[in-house]
């Protein structure tokens, strides 16, 4: 019986290692990480993530052979195949702080499996990681325990949040990439051997192990780029009359171009795009290629772009001061479906009207007050860091207040910002919203949520990114 173990329960580790478990009955798998609580979750009824299918998988298999442990050495030194899933936040200082991926934490673990393997392991990275860090693994586990082969194989994930659970069971491609040797050959077919119980043999990718590493960076950097595409056409847009979702519609119609990932919105977010163009940068810039990292670090300036210009115009609207305005915030998670609010735009829309001294008040269906507390208090990038690393209880920000749904959010409030595209906002009585708020009432659809001329006819000013300019804002700067 093969025995894997999975260092890190996480969004990865968890719903991965639930699949494999149930495609592969005769596999024994065991998860494990260092937070006790977050074990504890795992094996309660109570999960610590949510993903649509993820608890009857978890269920189905938990107690027969899905185990979840805070006994890492032992499950360790016990497995055959070892998953590392552990954090690769963006580094907060010394060298390449800010774009370079911070390997602590895959440092600590390659350091736990050199301490207590006694038999031959492979060693497959899960987590997002910089080029060439199989390389630096390889060193630390061959030169800490003797006598001991490891095969290191990159095996990224390209899960979607929201539907992780439908990626793994039915994913566009498996890719495992290891060394170009007889052992490494070996250790890759073992690994495909796994994947090969639910997934046809014509979507399991095999490469070098620097191809692997780099094609799930290259992958999330193409899809930012192309939010931040359309989401320049977008400004460019509102200044003609354009409107950005006919002109995405038209552009994606063109095969070879295709519809997905061209709507246009207030920004990207999500724990994985900045964090892994950041690494781009870096690893370009390590090697020379300034230029290159030139090039990406334009993804992430037009998406810090994007969220500037919403708040600026936000700002601009309201007569140059939303000083002492009471704001509506409707979604603060970085897309729908999901609670996540990791790199989120809201955070930074927020912080750009509290600058301005605006009264807040946020509903969002998922994102838990303390999460969002947390988030419009801690600094860029320390979100990424395990929970009991980050400040332990950070000041609530005083001009910010959680609301129960989204009227309560909007009762007396100058303007209305859409930032999540949640379905239950298109269904909202807008009529009773704009009763309920000072006048002119302002609505600011950051994600396509709202048909700006309906909301006109209730009364509302109305600004749509992407879309043709309501009256009130043509002669008003887009930008500060």
């Amino acid at each position: 019986m093969v025995k894997i173990c999975c260092i890190g329960a996480g969004y990865v580790g968890g719903p991965t290692m639930a699949v494999i478990a149930l495609k592969c009955p005769s596999i024994e798998v065991v998860v494990v990480d260092i937070s006790v609580n977050r074990i504890a979750a795992w094996n309660s009824d109570q999960l610590p993530i949510y993903e649509s299918g993820l608890d009857d998988a978890v269920k189905q298999c938990r107690g027969k052979n899905l185990f979840f442990s805070t006994d890492i050495e032992k499950h360790v030194s016990e497995a055959d195949i070892i998953f590392v899933s552990v954090n690769t936040p963006t580094k907060t200082r010394g060298l390449g702080a800010g774009k370079a991926a911070d390997l602590t934490y895959w440092e600590n673990a390659a350091r736990v499996i050199a301490d207590v393997s006694k038999s031959d392991k492979i060693v497959v990275e899960k987590s997002t990681v910089p080029v060439k860090t199989a390389e630096a693994i390889e060193k630390i586990l061959t030169h800490n325990s003797e006598g001991i082969n490891y095969q290191i194989l990159s095996n990224p994930e390209f899960l979607a949040e929201g539907t992780a659970m439908q990626d793994l069971f039915k994913p566009d491609r498996v890719l495992i990439g290891g060394r170009e040797t007889p052992e490494g050959r070996k250790a890759v077919q073992a690994l495909k051997d796994v994947y090969a119980h639910w997934v046809p043999e014509d979507r399991i990718l095999t490469t070098n192990l620097w191809s692997a590493e780099l094609s799930k960076l290259a992958a999330n950097a193409f899809l930012a780029q192309r939010i931040s595409s359309i989401n320049a056409i977008s400004a460019l847009c509102e200044a003609t009359g354009a409107n950005v979702f006919e002109v995405a519609y038209a552009v994606g119609k063109d095969s070879r171009i295709g519809p997905k990932f061209l709507t246009a919105s207030v920004g990207f977010g999500g724990s994985c795009f900045q964090k892994d163009i950041l690494n781009l940068v870096y690893i370009s810039e390590c090697n020379g290629l300034s230029v290159v990292a030139n090039y990406w670090k334009q993804v992430i300036q037009i998406n810090d772009y994007q969220k500037n210009r919403f708040v600026n115009r936000v700002v601009s609207s309201m007569f140059n001061t939303v000083s002492g305005k009471k704001i509506a915030v409707l979604g603060f998670a970085f897309k729908k479906d999901t609670g996540d609010t990791r790199e989120t735009p809201a955070i930074d829309v927020c912080k750009g009207l509290l600058r301005d001294n605006a009264t807040i008040s946020i509903y969002d269906p998922q994102a838990t007050e303390d999460q969002i507390q947390r988030d419009l208090a801690t600094n860029k990038f320390d979100w990424n860091h395990p929970v009991h690393l980050q400040p332990m209880s950070p000041t609530a920000v005083k001009q910010v207040s959680i609301a129960w749904d989204a009227y309560e959010a909007a009762k007396a409030a100058h303007g209305l910002c859409i930032l999540t595209d949640w379905d239950e906002f298109k269904e909202l009585d807008y009529q009773r919203i704009y009763d309920d708020m000072q006048k002119p009432a302002f609505v600011f659809d950051g994600c396509d949520v709202v048909d700006p001329e309906k909301l006109r006819a209730i009364g509302f000013i109305v600004y749509a990114i992407g879309k043709p300019l309501d009256s009130w804002l043509k002669d008003l700067p887009a930008v500060a």
